[in-house]
């Protein structure tokens, strides 16, 4: 049997779901092929918001049933082994917090519980295998539990990066991996994130609760010994990265580990068929800009499709709208991201001399901090 919508959404991920939920009620047929059965509050890995999403967020009406969420209300930047600091004040941003840090499986429940209460969207729990693009609808093969079965689309969303291979990725390995855990110290955090640049990598805390969400970057084989160290060489080795700012160290839970690369679709419109999220761009988590980005991919699509006629859902001319709509800010985001991983992420005496005077820079001219505050915020369209 084959199913006819008018959007199909591949994935069940927080941008998938954002996706369905935005284009709740706007007359049209819509579905949703996800994998999993359910999304588990077990997954526990920080997240991190900027405002500019939460308004997202509250305009799909999830943001009030998400419990524990920390407000971050500045970002401390700064480079180790060289001068040179800058700090980014909700309050000088305009904004009643930069972002908030959540986990991810109370973020996903949310966006998942929100689709099951308010109906609109049909669901379907398949896992794709194949896409067939074609002029009028493209249509997308899916194994569910009742054998192989098919559905067809106007447009078809691809929001899930492992789900199909519908666009020609570029992949960029950084070399890096990122280690993430739980950590306690001595000092309150104050709802304060900090940046920390080093030699192999970027080291972010970020304030979850009374503790600190850790994203600590640096080589592959140094994060698999540190995932390996007993909780105190672990804590030693951060607080001889991080130093004493936040006091001393005291607990670490929960150590993690995984690759990082940068992965960017050559193109995001294909005939009948956008790809968004992890399936259109993978970044480095340096400046927390990935989830934020698919978001706004997201709501970017649900208004294109809610400006048009029917008829013309997933044509060559709505491909185009949309691409152009995404170009600057998608850019804009990658860019951004990519540049700090690579300037940054290195220890050369003359380029150690330049941050330092740049971050020196921005921190002493407000208008240029506030322009780089927002662009975190909502975008390179802020």
């Amino acid at each position: 049997m084959t199913a006819d919508f008018d959007v199909l959404i591949v994935g069940g991920g927080p941008v998938g779901a954002a996706l369905a939920l935005a284009l709740r009620g706007a007359g049209l047929a819509v579905g949703q092929l996800e994998a999993q059965a359910a999304h588990t509050l077990a997954d526990t890995r920080p997240i991190a918001l900027s405002h500019g999403s939460r308004l997202v967020l509250e305009r799909l009406g999830v943001w009030d049933g998400m419990a524990g969420t920390t407000p971050i209300q500045r970002i401390h930047i700064s480079q180790r082994g060289g001068f040179g600091r800058v700090g980014l004040d909700a309050c000088d941003a305009g904004v009643p917090a930069l972002g908030y840090v959540i986990e991810y499986g109370v973020l996903a429940d949310a966006l998942a519980r929100a689709l099951e209460t308010g109906g609109g969207v049909d669901r379907i729990r398949g896992s794709a295998s194949a896409f067939e693009p074609g002029t009028d609808r493209a249509v997308v093969q899916f194994a569910s539990s009742r054998g192989d079965d098919r559905a067809s689309a106007r447009l078809l969303a691809v929001a899930d990066g492992g789900a199909l291979p519908v666009a020609r990725m570029r992949i960029r390995d950084y070399g890096q991996a990122a280690v993430t855990a739980r950590v306690t110290c001595d000092a309150p955090h104050r709802n304060v994130a900090f940046e920390r640049f080093t030699p192999d990598g970027p080291l972010a805390l970020l304030p979850a609760g009374e503790a600190l969400a850790l994203v600590w970057t640096t080589t592959p084989e140094h994060a698999r010994k540190l995932c390996a160290m007993t909780e105190a060489e672990f804590l030693a080795r951060l607080q001889e990265g991080f130093g004493g700012r936040l006091g001393r160290f005291r607990t670490a839970s929960d150590p993690a580990w995984f690759p990082l690369a940068l992965k960017v679709a050559a193109r995001i419109a294909e005939p009948r068929t956008v790809v968004l999220g992890n399936a259109a761009q993978t970044l480095h988590p340096v400046a927390g800009q990935g989830l934020n980005l698919g978001l706004r991919d997201a709501w970017e699509l649900a208004e294109c499709v809610r400006g048009c006629d029917r008829a013309t859902i997933g044509g060559a001319d709505f491909l185009r709208e949309y691409a152009a709509r995404r170009r600057l800010d998608r850019g804009g985001g990658i860019f951004f991201t990519d540049s700090l991983v690579r300037l940054f992420s290195n220890d050369l005496a003359i380029l150690n001399f330049a941050r330092g005077c740049g971050l020196t820079a921005l921190g002493a001219f407000p208008p240029a901090r506030d322009f780089v505050a927002r662009r975190m915020i909502f975008g390179a369209r802020g």
